[in-house]
C-alpha cells in the first residue's frame, strides 16, 4: 500500500509550490489476511463508460471514484513515521495534503488518472480495525512527487530525475467523515454475497489487488458503499 509520508500543508494548497511532505502509503505491508485471501484478479472484460483510464495496458475499463489507503497508526520507515490518519488530513491547512510516497507503478498510474473534483474514500489500513472512515476529493491533478528527489526521505529514488520524474502525487482535501465506520469485514461480507448474486461489489479490487494503496471504484461500487452509511453495522 502507499505510505503516508504526508504531512503537507501550505504547499499543498498552492498550485505552483510543492506541498510539504506527507507519508503516502505503503504498497508492501497491506493489511489483514482478509484482504490477502485471493490472488490478483483478472480484468472483468467489461467495457465501462469512460470516466478515467484504469492504467492497465489495453484495458478499456475506466473510473471516476477511488479508494485511498493510509496508515492511522505509527510505523517507522528509515526513521520516518509513515502514519497519516484522516484526523491528520483534517489538521492540515485547508484540510488539504499531497498524496506522496507512492512507489508502485499500477497505483501511480491510477493516481495519474484522477481528475479534479473526483471523490475518494479514505481507508485506514494496516491497523487493528481496517476500513473506510471518510471521503476526500481530488483538488490538484498529478504532478511530480518531491519526495523522490529527497535523499533524506524514505521514498527517495536515486533512479529518478527532475527531467524525467518516475513518481507522481495528487493533492486531496477532506470532504467529510462517513456517517459510521465501514469495516473491511463488512465490505468483504457484501463482496462474497455479491459474487453469488451479481451485486455491485462482486469485482471490488480491495479483495483481489489487496496490496494496492490506490484503488479505483466503479460508480456502482462507490454508490453502494455510500448506502451502507445508513444501515446499522
Amino acid at each position: 500500500m502507499p505510505w503516508p509520508s504526508r504531512k503537507r500543508s501550505q504547499a499543498a494548497t498552492e498550485d505552483k509550490k510543492k506541498p510539504e511532505t506527507k507519508q503516502a502509503k505503503h504498497e508492501s505491508h497491506e493489511e489483514s489476511a482478509m484482504e490477502s485471501s485471493k490472488p490478483a484478479e483478472k480484468s472483468s472484460g467489461k467495457v465501462v463508460k469512460k470516466e478515467a483510464s484504469s492504467g492497465g495496458q489495453g484495458s478499456k475499463q475506466t473510473y471516476s471514484h477511488w479508494l485511498l489507503k493510509s496508515e492511522p497508526e505509527s510505523r517507522f520507515e528509515k526513521g520516518a513515521d509513515v502514519k497519516f490518519s484522516i484526523e491528520d488530513l483534517k489538521a492540515e491547512p485547508n484540510q488539504t495534503a499531497c498524496w506522496d510516497g507512492i512507489r508502485n507503478y499500477q497505483a501511480r498510474n491510477f493516481m495519474r488518472d484522477m481528475k479534479l473534483g473526483q471523490e475518494a474514500f479514505f481507508y485506514h489500513s494496516n491497523c487493528k480495525d481496517p476500513g473506510i472512515v471518510g471521503i476526500t476529493k481530488i483538488v490538484k491533478e498529478f504532478y511530480p512527487d518531491h519526495t523522490q528527489f529527497d535523499e533524506k526521505d524514505p521514498h527517495y529514488d536515486s533512479s529518478s530525475s527532475k527531467e524525467k520524474p518516475k513518481w507522481s502525487m495528487v493533492d486531496v482535501q477532506f470532504v467529510r467523515m462517513t456517517k459510521r465506520f465501514i469495516a473491511l469485514s463488512e465490505l468483504k461480507a457484501h463482496h462474497q454475497e455479491h459474487k453469488e448474486s451479481g451485486g455491485p461489489l462482486k469485482n471490488m479490487l480491495l479483495f483481489s489487488r489487496h496490496r494496492l494503496s490506490i484503488q479505483p471504484l466503479t460508480k456502482e461500487e462507490f454508490e453502494f458503499i455510500l448506502t451502507l452509511e445508513e444501515k446499522p453495522r
